[in-house]
């Protein structure tokens, strides 16, 4: 049997696994950063300040390397870009400025990050090939629009292009992590996927175990009984931390005094943060426009904290803190926020029902999309065996008890949340090369 990779493309975190010769289990490649190895790669660039500054096109540094030379060399100068998969479905993101002249892509972007990934895989598992089983999201776009999905298509396409990959076969997420699950089965169940990235959720309704798998071989698709997705996961659930909880210190609900003596609230619109989005942000109109705002606001330390955050390039740190309160909010019923970086002070104790209440709308779409996937494949909810989360939000207790109050706790299985995905694709190709 030929070897093919699967790759995960995440939002947030990447993995490639495949399958040498007629293994059954796939093998993981690793990645090493100042931290250790992990089986992930973050899905991170970092143009560091001499490459911006030289006469030359920069070449960004990539994954967990890119994280360590940001941590340790960064002032402020350097551009460290985050969750680019958000931008494949938009057409308002066509290419960023890094410096003062050169531009970039969202293909090219992402085309270097996978380009570092498969060299660094190939260090361990060996050539890949011009073969690769990619995963995507159900939709890419919110609300679902196969146009925009399609471009977001042609642009992973382009992207895996210059990786080298000319052969790419696109699975749903969600099917692959059902492939990835059907492996601890000795028979067959209706399983329904729920795979929470940093940018999107996907569920798959599918039988898998070993009858499944024995049909599948012979008519060569698995048997899906129904799909949906929304553009929604870990990256809303960030933001509504940052809109809650940092956006007031930044100067969120704050006055100015106008040039007549009239106070007025300085414009919420600016304040709609999103920690992957900072990057972005760090323009000199934007500095501009906070600069002017903090000249004459009635709490200017609050703007000061702003307009460090924007100009530091501090996405990542903030990324780091809401993060480590997510889980820790995930494990108990309080946690205390922490960000305290250059100008930025902000220490909070946060509940779990206020965090539960701010992702109120995110998890009401969670809930609609996958009602609206059974009244869709006309089934009921008793015909699911099991309820298989994968993903980090599927930590969320809130999360959870949405499946839990449809199918019972005693349904719900997890396991390898990070790389289930990337596992399941390989076994996909796998499949493909036995047909």
């Amino acid at each position: 049997m030929s070897r093919i990779a699967g790759l995960d493309f995440g939002t947030t975190n990447s993995a490639l696994a495949l399958i040498d010769g007629d293994a059954r289990r796939p093998r993981l490649a690793s990645f090493r950063g100042a931290t250790g190895e992990s089986p992930t790669f973050r899905s991170v660039l970092y143009f560091s300040p001499e490459q911006i500054e030289s006469h030359h096109r920069p070449h960004p540094i990539c994954g967990p390397r890119a994280i360590d030379r940001y941590l340790t060399e960064d002032d402020g100068t350097g551009r460290l870009i985050q969750s680019m998969k958000t931008w494949l479905g938009s057409r308002l993101f066509t290419q960023t400025l890094i410096g003062r002249r050169e531009t970039f892509s969202i293909e090219a972007l992402i085309g270097h990050l996978l380009t570092d990934l498969r060299a660094e895989a190939e260090a361990q598992l060996g050539p890949l090939g011009r073969r690769i089983v990619v995963g995507r999201p159900v939709h890419l776009s919110q609300p679902a629009d196969p146009e925009r999905d399609e471009v977001g298509m042609d642009r992973l396409r382009t992207a895996l292009a210059a990786a080298g990959f000319d052969e790419i076969t696109f699975v749903f997420e969600p099917v692959a992590a059902a492939y990835h699950y059907e492996q601890r089965l000795d028979r067959d169940e209706v399983v329904l996927i729920a795979d929470f990235g940093g940018g999107t959720s996907d569920f798959s309704l599918i039988r898998v175990g070993p009858e499944a798998a024995r049909r599948r071989r012979a008519e060569g698709e698995p048997e899906i009984l129904g799909a949906a997705g929304v553009p929604l996961a870990g990256n809303a659930f960030d933001s509504r931390i940052v809109q809650h909880l940092v956006a007031p210190h930044l100067g969120l609900g704050s006055h100015y005094r106008t040039p007549f003596g009239r106070q007025m609230e300085i414009p919420p619109s600016i304040f709609k943060l999103r920690w992957h989005e900072l990057s972005m942000l760090r323009t000199r109109d934007t500095l501009e426009g906070i600069r002017q705002y903090r000249a004459s606001a009635l709490e200017p330390q609050k703007l000061a904290a702003f307009e460090a955050l924007v100009e530091f390039d501090l996405g990542y740190q903030l990324y780091r803190a809401v993060e480590q309160a997510k889980v820790a909010l995930s494990e108990r019923t309080s946690a205390t926020f922490c960000f305290q970086e250059v100008d930025i002070d902000i220490k909070a104790q946060v509940d779990r029902a206020d965090f539960e209440a701010w992702i109120e709308p995110e998890l009401a779409s969670l809930e609609r999309c996958v009602d609206d996937l059974f009244e869709r494949a006309g089934l009921p909810f008793s015909l699911v065996d099991r309820v298989f989360l994968t993903g980090g939000s599927s930590f969320i207790p809130a999360v959870r008890q949405i499946f839990a109050r449809r199918f019972g706790a005693d349904r719900l299985r997890t396991g390898e949340e990070l790389t289930s995905v990337a596992s399941g694709l390989a076994l996909v190709a796998a499949d493909r090369a036995r047909a």
